[in-house]
């Protein structure tokens, strides 16, 4: 039995994103067109990943302050969102999955609300209590077998986005079932971009770009006056990129199969795992969107992995004014027209 694995380190969230590469940004970067402003980039381990953020200053002290406070930010919602944090607001409702509702943050309410309705329009294909999914598929090189029916329905006994209780009144959430748990590593560094820019657009900054680990959020222009440009990576030439965008107040997210799969019998499985049915996703090796919120374009590019092709294009149809990029398993691509595509 064929068996080949791709693997490289280990994996702290529902869908690895493919490298989404800003070029020509060094560090520091000074001002063309407008010679009083310059971009100052510094790279930071935030979520567990590397965030890049770039922010146009006037000057480098004032930029770098400027980007404290971004890191500040994102660390706030880590604190809040993390199921690695024992004492996270999240964490406190896993800990009582089975046993009583949590009261939390308003904050945390409604991305929970938010992530249920994503949960909704895509049938299931997006839940965030994927994470008290029993991994029983590796990913690693060791597996030589499809594992059996019975481990892959064990497997998913505690996901189902359906036993997520929300109380408005109380500002609560139950997990009914014993042992669930919920997480946000399909739409967490998507949120935490979207709020750095909006606490940065607060304090005066026209122009930047944060880069969650692949997950993108832009504003303004570059000090000669360019957009931001951005290369999506090949799924199947790592080193290669299929395109470049030029973006503007434009987040950009893209999910993807190749970082971590196996093959068995010829047939490609991906390290993404359906939550409805326990199996890892095939035929699509990465999807990307372009649309104005990097939370939204998270779920719906970790959504239409899941469900394919079709239903994922009619997912995408939901959500006018995001744009989309599909390559298939055979290297077929699928896209729609718009000013970036």
């Amino acid at each position: 039995m064929k068996n080949k694995a791709h693997h490289k380190g280990r994996m702290t969230r529902l869908v690895f994103v493919m490298a989404i590469l800003i070029t020509g940004l060094p560090p520091v970067i000074s001002g063309q067109a407008n010679s009083s402003s310059l971009a100052v980039k510094r790279t930071a381990t935030l979520m567990g990943s590397k965030f890049d953020i770039t922010i146009v200053a006037k000057d480098s002290i004032t930029a770098q302050r400027l980007i404290d406070s971004a890191i500040e930010e994102i660390s706030r919602i880590e604190s809040l969102i993390s199921e690695w944090k024992s004492n996270s607001e999240v964490s406190m409702v896993n800990r009582n999955a089975g046993i009583k509702p949590v009261k939390v943050s308003k904050e945390l309410f409604d991305l929970t609300k938010r992530a249920l309705n994503y949960s909704l329009m895509s049938r299931g294909a997006f839940d965030i209590s994927f994470a008290s999914l029993n991994k029983v598929w590796r990913f690693d090189g060791s597996i030589t077998t499809i594992p059996s029916k019975e481990e892959v329905l064990k497997s998913i006994e505690k996901v189902g986005f359906q036993h997520i209780i929300l109380d408005s009144l109380e500002s609560t959430i139950y997990l009914q079932l014993s042992g669930m748990k919920i997480g946000f590593g399909s739409i967490g560094k998507g949120y935490a971009a979207d709020k750095a820019m909006e606490l940065m657009r607060k304090k005066g900054v026209k122009a930047g770009i944060i880069n969650a680990a692949g997950d993108m959020q832009t504003w303004g222009v570059q000090p000669n006056g360019k957009q931001w440009t951005v290369g999506l990576t090949n799924p199947f030439k790592k080193r290669k990129t299929i395109k470049k965008l030029n973006l503007s107040d434009m987040a950009i997210t893209t999910s993807g199969s190749y970082e971590h799969f196996i093959e068995l019998n010829g047939v490609r499985y991906s390290h993404i795992i359906n939550p409805v049915t326990g199996y890892p996703v095939t035929g699509l090796a990465s999807v990307t969107i372009l649309g104005p919120n990097a939370e939204i374009c998270n779920a719906i590019s970790t959504s239409v992995m899941v469900m394919g092709l079709k239903q994922g294009l009619s997912l995408i149809g939901q959500f006018p004014g995001y744009q989309y990029i599909i390559i298939t398993d055979k290297g077929k691509m699928y896209k729609n027209k718009g000013q970036h595509f």
